[in-house]
């Protein structure tokens, strides 16, 4: 029986606070290399965007280093660390700025300029498959 309820123990194996505090701290910032990434990722979604694909825009949250923050974020509110939790609102807020710069950017020159409604497609589609 206790062979059954060492199986089942959620203590083993668990990582000490201070280890997952210092990986998370350690992810939370959007400076350098992630700024950079999260700008092409910006720049991959906005191209699904402007051509309609469903694919490319989860292609782009994929490689987006957004869960930093968000992590962050949800591990400061669970542990009342404030002080994480400002750092990572403003890191949130600076992937923001980040990502409307870059979007901004991408559709001022984008080739694609007439927008395209599926609508009706999509309805007699649907329509078809009944």
């Amino acid at each position: 029986m206790n062979k059954i309820l060492s199986f089942f123990d959620l203590h083993q194996g668990e990582e000490k606070k201070e280890t997952v505090l210092e990986n998370v701290v350690a992810n939370i910032s959007l400076r350098g290399s992630n700024a950079w990434i999260l700008a092409c990722a910006i720049v991959i979604a906005s191209v699904g965007l402007n051509v309609n694909s469903t694919a490319v825009i989860i292609g782009a949250m994929l490689i987006s280093p957004l869960m930093g923050p968000i992590v962050g974020a949800g591990f400061a509110l669970g542990t009342f660390d404030f002080p994480l939790l400002k750092k990572s609102i403003k890191n949130l807020l600076i992937a923001t700025v980040i990502s409307l710069v870059a979007s901004f950017i991408y559709f001022l020159l984008s080739p694609f300029k007439k927008a395209i409604c599926t609508a009706g497609t999509k309805q007699q589609r649907v329509y078809c498959h009944l």
